[in-house]
């Protein structure tokens, strides 16, 4: 007689956690890269007028940080409750998380405070990416099962 645990829990199947955490991973670290180094070349290629171009990307790069933002809040979510409150500090992933909120807050935050930061949008941007490329070589927290 089969246990009734062997037929819920197959071996290669993945539990909610680790199917939003890699959803939300593909989404924001997709995004920005997407944007960036991908569609926004190819527009300004394209021989669109560098003011247009710009206007563009003034548009879509404060949504890609937002989706950022919030994506990162629920990988955030899912490693604390896969792993535990102290995975935050004492992980990678964690620490990769952390810098992306903190760098998407300040995205929106430091232009308000101050004038002419069009250099720290574009370095909170690319720290947030790089920090995403990171993130994608780190394994997918799953639930420690006793």
């Amino acid at each position: 007689m089969r246990s009734s645990r062997s037929v819920i829990s197959k071996p290669g199947t993945r539990d909610a956690g680790a199917i939003s955490w890699l959803l939300a991973q593909t989404l924001w670290v997709g995004g920005l890269w997407l944007l960036h180094f991908l569609l926004m070349p190819a527009i300004a290629k394209i021989g669109l007028a560098s003011l247009l171009v710009e206007e563009i990307s003034n548009a879509l790069r404060p949504l890609l940080v937002g989706l950022a933002a919030v994506c990162a809040g629920l990988q955030v979510s899912v490693l604390v409750r896969a792993e535990r409150l102290s995975s935050l500090w004492c992980d990678t992933r964690g620490q990769l998380l952390l810098v992306v909120v903190v760098m998407a807050g300040s995205y929106f935050v430091v232009p308000k405070l101050l004038a002419g930061t069009e250099m720290w949008l574009m370095f909170s941007y690319l720290v947030m990416a790089f920090c995403g490329l990171l993130l994608v070589l780190q394994p997918v927290p799953h639930k420690n099962r006793a």
